[in-house]
């Protein structure tokens, strides 16, 4: 039930799954996943017993395997018509696509894809320790993209750990995937096609961390017309705008005015999404996001004809070996190794 607006909070929200997102923003995911131990195959060494083995949301046990049989995860499936945005805080995911990519990230590391015309990936949650527990914590965003940039080329990219920039004060950080904060460096080029990379779009992707009782000015957006949800999604209270909110709740916020955020007598931790509206209609039908019912059918007839470009991996689930080293290996064959943050 929403509490009573302050001058700058516009309304409060239960967070369920998904979250509630606003345009440009169609999804967002929070998934904290405690899995045990590995057992030598990148599987739970766990009974899977009374589990929907392919469609496990059960949170059984603090965890669950997804879609995923055998390793937890998310086995090859398309997109077409919008962006993932995937930020690992804990743990592992191994990526594979249509494109011949493939990547294995985690540990703040955060993985951008444009779907735009259609890619086929999966996202598989590799557990490697055999002698310790193996936590998963991520958010995957949603980012619609423009009619005029539905279809264009399909695009990769990760952004190292060690590229993200922070900005930290006593008891704060604030973690800058998209969007400029003023002392912080500047955040990392969005993929060219993204409704992010358009100067005007004003385009947010922010964490922010709060120590007990730790105090932090949310600066104003910088565009006009911005649309404003901060997620307090760890901590039991804060104060947001001089309103008591109680955890975990969706804020939706005056995006024109600087919004005051104090922890209560624990840590509290917050994602921030913003951005101008696309202001588009939006027709969607499961992974494909277009601006007609007409263009939905069509994305189903290509993606039967065409399975966008086809699935190059020897089965729907790859994982990238026992080492845990993070790379990434793009559609032309480059390889990189993370950049890990220093410190």
């Amino acid at each position: 039930m929403a509490t009573a607006p302050s001058s700058a909070v516009l309304g409060v929200h239960p967070l369920g799954f998904p979250w509630p997102t606003v345009d440009p923003f169609l999804f967002c995911a929070y998934h904290d996943d405690g899995y045990p131990r590995g057992d030598g195959r990148m599987a739970p060494a766990a009974s899977l017993a009374g589990r929907e083995i392919g469609a496990d949301f059960s949170r059984k046990d603090g965890w669950s395997m997804y879609h995923g049989e055998s390793v937890p995860g998310f086995p090859a499936h398309p997109h077409r018509g919008f962006e993932t945005v995937t930020l690992v805080r804990r743990g592992l995911i191994d990526h594979a696509d249509s494109l011949g990519a493939a990547a294995r990230f985690g540990g703040g590391d955060v993985q951008w894809v444009t779907a735009g015309r259609g890619i086929v990936h999966s996202e598989m949650f590799p557990l490697l320790r055999e002698d310790a527990d193996n936590p998963l914590e991520l958010f995957q965003i949603w980012l619609n993209l423009p009619a005029a940039r539905k279809m264009v080329d399909p695009h990769f990219t990760m952004f190292w750990s060690g590229q993200v920039p922070h900005w930290r004060a006593e008891g704060v950080d604030v973690t800058v995937v998209a969007g400029r904060l003023d002392g912080a460096d500047a955040p990392l080029a969005p993929p060219p096609d993204s409704w992010a990379a358009q100067a005007d779009a004003d385009v947010a992707i922010w964490t922010v961390r709060l120590e007990a009782g730790a105090r932090w000015a949310l600066p104003a957006a910088r565009g006009q017309g911005t649309h404003r949800v901060l997620y307090f999604f760890k901590g039991a209270s804060a104060t947001v705008g001089g309103q008591v909110v109680q955890g975990p709740a969706a804020i939706e916020l005056r995006a024109d005015a600087e919004v005051a955020l104090l922890a209560g007598d624990e840590v509290c931790e917050f994602l921030l999404l913003q951005g101008r509206p696309i202001a588009e209609p939006v027709a969607q039908h499961g992974p494909f996001v277009m601006n007609s019912q007409a263009e939905i059918m069509q994305a189903m007839q290509d993606y039967r004809r065409t399975q966008f470009g086809g699935w190059p991996w020897p089965d729907a689930a790859p994982v990238h070996g026992a080492a845990p080293e993070r790379f990434a290996r793009y559609p032309d064959g480059r390889r990189e190794a993370a950049m890990d943050a220093e410190g």
